[in-house]
This record gives C-alpha cells, structure tokens and sequence, in this order.
C-alpha cells in the first residue's frame, strides 16, 4: 500500500526543453519553462494530470502576437506561469499540473468578477462553489457552504488580500492549494497550520481587470498529435446591459416577448455568466444573492445537466443541515440512521425540511452556457422556483422557450446573452 501512495509523491522527471518557440507565421513566440529551486533541488511541476505524466510549465516570455490582427495577451503578463520561489509561500507536496489549471481556471472566472471581493473554490478545473460579497471573508464563506463536500481538497483562489477570516476558514478544513494576490499580517501563520497546503502569493490576482476582454491563444491538442488553435473565450456580458432583451420573437403570426430581470435577478445572471465562463460544457448554473446554488456540468443533454444540478441543490442543502445541526456528513447520518431511531428521525426531518425548501433553489436564476433547444429545460427549474433566466439564445424555438416563462406563475424573466459559453 506504501508503495501506491509513493506515486503521488515522487516528482517525475519532465525531460521537457528549457525554452518552447512557436512560430506563427511572421510571430515567433517564445516561452520559457518554469522550475523552482526547494531544498536545494530545481524542480519543476510534479507530474501531468496522472503520475506517470512528465509535465513541464511554460510562460510566454516573449513576442509579438501578429495572428488575425487581433490584441492578444502580451509575455511576461503571466498570473499562474509566473509563479516563482518567492511566491510559493508553501510549497506542500509540491505543485502538479491539476493544482496550477484549477488556479488558472479561477483567474479566469475572477477576471470579470473584479468589481467586488470574490472567491472561488476550484475542483477538477471546475467551480465548487463561487461567490462575490461586501467583504472577501463573505464571500469565501458563501462559496464554502455552497458545496461543501466537493470543495474537500479543492483550491481556495480570491481577488483580494486574505485576512484572519478567511484564514482561519482554510485553516479549519482540508485544502490543496490556496492563492491570494497578497495575505494580511499574521495570516500565513494560520494557514501554515496544514502542512500539506500550498500557498502562492500571485499578484496578478489584484490586477485582473486588466486582462478582462483581452484573448490569449488556445490550443487544443488532439489525440493524433493534431493542434487546434483558437482564440480564447472572452465574456461580452460585462454589465446588466449587456444582456439582450428577450422581445420580438415570432411563431405562426405570433409575437413571444418575456419579462425583464429585476435589478437583483440581473445582478445574480450577471454573476452566474461570469462564474460559467470557467464551467466545463454542457452546464447550468444556479445562483442567489452573489453565490452559485448549483451547478450542473458536463452532461450531454441540458435537461439532465438542469436535472442533475437541482439533485446536487437538494444533496448539498441537506448535507448542511446535517453537518449544522448533527456534526455528521448526510452520507454519515444516512448510515447512522440505518441503527439508530433517533438519527432516522433527524434525516426525516432534514429532508422532509429540504423537500420544503427546495434544496434552496427557490428565488435563484439560471444561466446556461447553450441555448435551450425545447423548453423542457425551463419547465425543469421552473418547477424548483427560479425567477430569471440567461442562455445564449438563437433557438429555432425560443418562442416556445420565452413562453413557457410566460405561462409560469409567476412569470419568470429571461434575457439573452447573445453569444455561447462552451468549455470542452
């Protein structure tokens, strides 16, 4: 068994060149590979995705980017890829590829969440929970008690320097890695405490909006040895104005035309479609009150992906109230229940309590990062008490999308945002 848990322990040797030069026509870029000197070795990432994947980590160092005469990302601008020694505020067990891409991921949802203290909790590149608020220990704590049980070993990144709160938050549970574009005096104290923690120090985290709207090259690479090249999503929804109203759609002489947002459901579709830019496809977002409720990803069809979000709304809210009122996980009240009359009755309660509630789902907004081809999808979470609703429009049935809104008592609001948010 030792010999099993040596794998995720050993840094393999990469055997990756120092320096990468891409050449795109008339642009060389050039990038440089990033190591670490940590006692007294130079090393650089872990492994790969797996541990028996060398990896290597490049940051564009420099360049000019002439490709489809657009304004690209420019070198040394790096958050992740610059990471250095002095940086790493603790190194843990060291850093691998699925640590750096999960941060990564989270600079890329925080980039247009800049405006308030905001914090995402990352696990396998996709948000656990997110959240922005009056202050960034709120907004850690909603992002926290948005999915509790995933968040276990999931990656801490914000957009402001971390304070006692937050830390003390980290502290108190298990994390893999937390990073800040600064810490409060006394705060790495704290955190220090799980020695397994890595902590990074990224400046760039205090300085997003300067790389809001503005691509970087995407590559792809095939399972042939193939590249696809793209340019990088970028967000058009930068305010409640951006989005599209939902008026004027036609069918058979008929004109289909849905509510508009309140200020508050247009706050919370604002965030929902900043938090989906980092959500793997095809996904549904539910959110209230700045805070992600739920979150479906990755399924093939968006009425399961709907489906699938609102049993994660319902798993999750009685897991808090477990972990609140017994000190016990669902899944370890479950099982307690199974001999235990007192604790049957608890989990009845609770359900009988989240049933009620609807997993918390009442009075939140959805987003969808695709349009929704029929409106089994709306009726779906509709049905759990959604208010307002955002995805990219352009279904030849948006009419019957737009009026199931409007047959719904109360009517529910639904804008769209005019452009697709897939993440493959």
């Amino acid at each position: 068994m030792s010999e099993l848990k040596d794998m995720y322990r050993t840094i393999v040797a990469d055997g990756f060149p120092e320096t990468m030069t891409i050449t795109l026509g008339e642009s060389v870029l050039t990038y440089k590979k990033r190591t670490w000197e940590m006692s007294g070795e130079v090393r650089g990432l872990r492994y790969g995705e797996n541990p028996d994947q060398p990896a290597a980590l490049y940051e564009f160092v420099e360049g000019k980017n002439r490709v489809a005469g657009l304004a690209w990302r420019s070198p040394r601008q790096g958050i992740v890829s610059a990471l250095t020694e002095a940086q790493m505020i603790q190194s843990g067990k060291h850093p691998g590829k699925t640590n750096l891409t999960d941060v990564d991921n989270a600079c890329n949802i925080l980039q247009y969440l800049t405006a308030r203290p905001a914090a995402a909790i990352l696990k396998h590149n996709n948000p656990c929970g997110a959240a922005w608020a009056g202050t960034l220990s709120e907004a850690l704590d909603k992002a926290f008690w948005c999915d509790r049980i995933a968040a276990f070993g999931g990656a801490v990144v914000v957009n402001r320097p971390l304070d006692k709160a937050c830390a003390e938050l980290i502290a108190s549970q298990y994390f893999e890695v937390v990073a800040a574009p600064a810490f409060e005096d006394g705060v790495t104290d704290i955190i220090r405490t799980r020695k397994n923690l890595r902590v990074f120090e990224l400046p760039g985290l205090a300085r997003l909006e300067e790389f809001c709207g503005v691509p970087m090259l995407d590559f792809k690479s095939l399972t042939d040895g193939g590249i696809v090249m793209q340019k990088s999503f970028v967000n058009r929804i930068r305010s409640a104005e951006d989005f599209i109203s939902a008026t004027g759609t036609t069918k058979d002489g008929s004109v289909f035309t849905a509510r508009k947002p309140t200020p508050q459901e247009a706050d919370d579709l604002l965030f929902a479609w900043a938090v989906e830019s980092g959500v793997t496809s095809n996904s549904v977002i539910f959110a209230r009150d700045g805070a992600t409720v739920a979150i479906g990803t990755g399924e093939q069809d968006r009425v399961g992906c709907a489906e699938l979000a609102i049993h994660k709304a319902y798993t999750k809210y009685a897991d808090v109230l477990s972990f609140r009122r017994c000190g016990l996980s669902l899944y370890e009240l479950q099982q307690k229940a199974l001999s235990d009359e007192n604790a049957a009755d608890e989990l009845n309660a609770i359900q009988q309590e989240t049933r009620e509630a609807k997993g918390g789902l009442i009075g939140s907004v959805v987003v969808s990062d695709g349009f929704f081809p029929f409106r089994d999808g709306v009726d779906v979470v509709m049905a759990q008490g959604v208010t307002a609703i955002a995805h990219p429009g352009g279904s030849i049935r948006d009419w019957e999308v737009v009026q199931a809104c409007n047959e719904h008592q109360p009517q529910v609001a639904m804008v769209y945002t005019g452009q697709r948010s897939f993440k493959h």
